[in-house]
């Protein structure tokens, strides 16, 4: 095997090269696997880190895939000279190749294994999405050796197990490669990378995994690897059904553009709590919302003994509220629309409800409350309902309370709470979608006009 050179680094030597001369059957697998990969999308975002593996990854790419459809995206964590000397030279081999390189640094010091991984999928999707393209790692079958070893730590379950097997918008196409391939493949062809001493810091997790607990095990147990990539694959297989089952016998309807989401509850109710406990994590992920343990097993018990009204919190800040049909799966203390005046010559946005003027003054008010007849004399504004709100439906009824006009209506947890109520003056005199007060009518003698609300449901 050829020796490793170091080059000088601006803060050390961090940049190894070798002589090139690389085997074929190597060097026909990593590109053949990139090729299959890539072939179908017409833009790739390659996420390259300037280490051994992302920087082979850009080499296969660029050699197999027309470069004008390619766009390198390389994060710098701003940890410290090796992160700056990996940037510059993933912007420098992106340069030489011809691909357009996009390039952007923490604005923050990072600590955590967390912190690094979500500002740099931040950066990654912000310029897929700029790019209409799809994200490619060089995630190797290491990884997710690593990756399933670590949840087995944690307690994972079946669909944890899946690690980076599991169906995703993000192409793999590394990931049944071994690294020592990709070593191979990097020094025969003569590609740079950094060493980041970061990654042989015990402070971090993956790294204590792969230095000390994957070798400790593989010598008193050297199928290790393989047995944990089977049960990666067994879990993945699982997983793709259970997916499948939510799917044809669950009834999911999203919640705008929101990612949050309501489970129809006639879907579950009959299921026992351990069936109950397979499928809600697999309902959860399509909100982009990953359960526990024990989250899974107290929303498997709430969703059997809740009633209307009644709520759940979640970790990650997430709550499911039982309505009178569903089960309301919302993020925690989500942002309600303020108070706001109700203008007389535009449309007036409020959360997701659009307020308008009618045409002419009569001929849209309908009896579905979704329009009303509003009086002028006086201020009109619209804000959230608040506990304690009342309104009189008819002249001379007694004033109910809004909840209960709400209530009636299936209204109720994280809906109820941000569902707007119109206020003339001081007096509430519509609840769009429900009810008019008495005020609200063109029989009320005070001078108005007609008002239309739509839920537009961004």
């Amino acid at each position: 095997m050829a020796a490793v050179r170091a080059f000088q680094g601006s803060g050390g030597q961090y940049v190894s090269r070798v002589s090139p001369g690389t085997p074929t059957s190597t060097r026909d697998l990593i590109r053949d696997a990139v090729a299959r990969a890539l072939e179908r999308h017409d833009r790739v975002v390659l996420a390259v880190s300037g280490g051994l593996d992302s920087m082979a990854l850009l080499d296969a790419a660029s050699s197999v895939v027309p470069r004008d459809r390619l766009v390198v995206g390389t994060f710098d964590h701003g940890t410290g000279p090796a992160a700056t000397a990996a940037n510059a030279l993933v912007q420098r081999s992106a340069a030489t190749r011809g691909i357009a390189c996009v390039t952007e640094r923490a604005g923050r010091p990072l600590s955590s294994e967390a912190e690094f991984r979500a500002a740099r999928w931040t950066f990654l999707r912000r310029v897929a999405s700029r790019e209409h393209a799809v994200i490619c790692t060089a995630h190797t079958a290491d990884d997710q050796i690593e990756t399933v070893l670590m949840r087995v730590l944690r307690g994972a379950g079946a669909r944890g197990l899946a690690g980076l097997y599991v169906a995703s918008d993000i192409v793999r196409p590394l990931v049944h490669v071994a690294r020592s391939d990709l070593t191979e493949y990097a020094r025969r062809r003569s590609v740079e990378w950094v060493d980041d001493p970061s990654n042989e810091s015990p402070r971090y997790l993956r790294n204590r995994v792969r230095h000390d607990l994957l070798p400790a095990l593989r010598r008193v147990r050297p199928t290790i690897d393989d047995e944990l990539l089977e049960s990666a694959k067994a879990a993945a297989r699982w997983r793709h059904d259970i997916e499948r089952i939510v799917a044809e016998r669950v009834e999911l309807h999203a919640v705008g553009g929101t990612g949050e989401m309501n489970v129809v509850a006639s879907s579950l109710i009959e299921l026992s709590t351990r069936e109950l406990a397979v499928l809600w994590p697999a309902i959860a992920g399509r909100a982009g919302l990953a359960l526990d343990r024990r989250g899974t097993e107290r929303l498997a018990s709430f969703t059997g003994l809740s009633r209307v009204g009644s709520r759940i919190q979640l970790s990650g800040g997430w709550d499911v509220v039982r309505s009178r049909d569903a089960f309301q799966l919302r993020a925690s203390g989500h942002g309600q629309s303020q108070e706001k005046s109700l203008a007389l010559s535009s449309t007036v946005e409020w959360g997701k409800w659009s307020f308008r003027l009618a045409s002419t003054e009569m001929t849209e008010i309908s009896s579905d409350s979704w329009s009303a007849w509003l009086p002028v004399d006086c201020p009109l504004r619209v804000r959230p309902w608040r506990a304690g709100d009342a309104m009189a439906p008819r002249a001379g009824a007694q004033a109910r309370k809004v909840k209960r006009f709400l209530t009636d209506a299936g209204i109720t947890g994280h809906e109820r709470a941000g569902w707007p109520v119109v206020l003339a003056g001081d007096q509430i005199v519509w609840i769009p979608g429900i009810r008019r007060g008495a005020a609200a009518t063109a029989r009320s003698g005070r001078p108005g006009l007609a008002f239309i609300c739509e839920y537009v449901n961004r």
